[in-house]
């Protein structure tokens, strides 16, 4: 009879364990790949597992990672931003026309050069992403098809300002954040990681962040409960924009200049670092741990390539294919998550 019993309990355990492994799929794939990922390259090459290398890969993540932060807002609410990369780059070359324009402003004949410079900065990215936010919530233009517009528009703000110029001056306080340090630690792994904190509390411990995954769970459910979605959704634009354009000045300091598509590589890396970490598309399930965990895939990725001197075009398949293996897991997920409903 014990025998029997024992055999039912691990019947049942092994029946509750498979649509657990299931369910978490979207959570345990990205792990197992950083797992991987980190094991062959330490194996491949001697050189990777070390800290200073460590170091380099979170500074090399740091500008995605800040531009993440409000890209996994704009996703977990089942939308899209594809301006992200261009707001991040007429932001940089923003702050650096405006050091150049040496604007300034005087209280009791205090100068402030570069206070302005990064205020009317981050008022412009503010501005675009409320743009968008309109686009999508007044006007009802696809959240896809009016960022697209947005990354022209910003493409072409970025074109006027720069004019086919290279610019090298920026505030002195984006100068340090960028591309200074304190005790050995870059500045902006430490910006980095205090955006990726802060979106995550929001997310987790504010009414603003449960209403975010209301929105991309149900929106028809979160519209009868009377939350106003537009708001959510254009709030998330907004957010998108900022901290895009924050990524963009402090990029522009950490590269030493400001210059026309300097960013443009960022689009794909920070959807997917938001994709491959396990945040779903369709939106309601992820978050801020789940963006963490694709940046140091996508890290370990770009930064091993280059540690075993493998061919540069096919660094950019094998990306393609990691990104495209990350959704269809997501995609896979979602099937299963509305077939345990029905």
């Amino acid at each position: 009879m014990a025998s029997s019993e024992t055999a039912f309990a691990e019947a049942h355990r092994a029946r509750g364990l498979a649509p657990f492994l299931r369910s978490q799929m979207r959570n345990i794939a990205p792990f197992l790949t950083l797992i991987f990922l980190s094991a062959f390259f330490a194996v491949a090459s001697p050189s990777f597992a070390t800290l200073d290398n460590l170091g380099n890969i979170l500074t090399q993540v740091s500008v995605t990672g800040i531009i993440a932060v409000g890209l996994t807002f704009v996703i977990l609410c089942a939308e899209i931003d594809l301006s992200i990369a261009s707001i991040a780059n007429v932001t940089g070359i923003a702050v650096a026309y405006f050091t150049l324009q040496e604007s300034y402003v005087n209280i009791a004949n205090i100068p402030l050069p570069g206070a302005v410079a990064i205020i009317l900065s981050i008022l412009l990215c503010a501005l675009l992403g409320l743009v968008n936010a309109l686009g999508l919530t007044v006007i009802g233009i696809p959240s896809f098809i009016m960022t697209l517009a947005m990354m022209q528009i910003a493409a072409g703000i970025s074109a006027l300002l720069v004019r086919g110029q290279i610019a090298y001056k920026v505030p002195g306080l984006i100068t340090t954040l960028g591309s200074g340090s304190i005790g050995g630690i870059p500045w902006i792994v430490i910006v980095a990681a205090i955006m990726l904190l802060g979106g995550h509390l929001v997310l987790t411990y504010t009414r603003f962040g449960r209403y975010v995954y209301m929105v991309g769970g149900n929106r028809e459910a979160a519209e009868y409960s009377g939350l106003n979605v537009k708001f959510i959704l254009g709030a998330v634009m907004v957010i998108s924009a900022v901290c895009s354009g924050i990524g963009g000045m402090l990029g522009v300091a950490h590269f030493g200049s400001a210059q026309q598509n300097e960013f443009d590589t960022y689009l794909l890396d920070s959807i997917a670092a938001v994709v491959v970490g396990g945040t779903s598309l369709f939106g309601g399930r992820g978050g801020i741990g789940n963006t963490i965990v694709g940046l140091f895939v996508l890290g370990v990725l770009n930064n091993g390539l280059d540690h075993v001197n493998i061919d540069s075009f096919l660094k950019i398949l094998i990306r393609g294919l990691i990104l495209l293996a990350a959704l269809i897991i997501n995609v896979y997920a979602q099937r299963l998550r509305e077939k345990a409903a029905e």
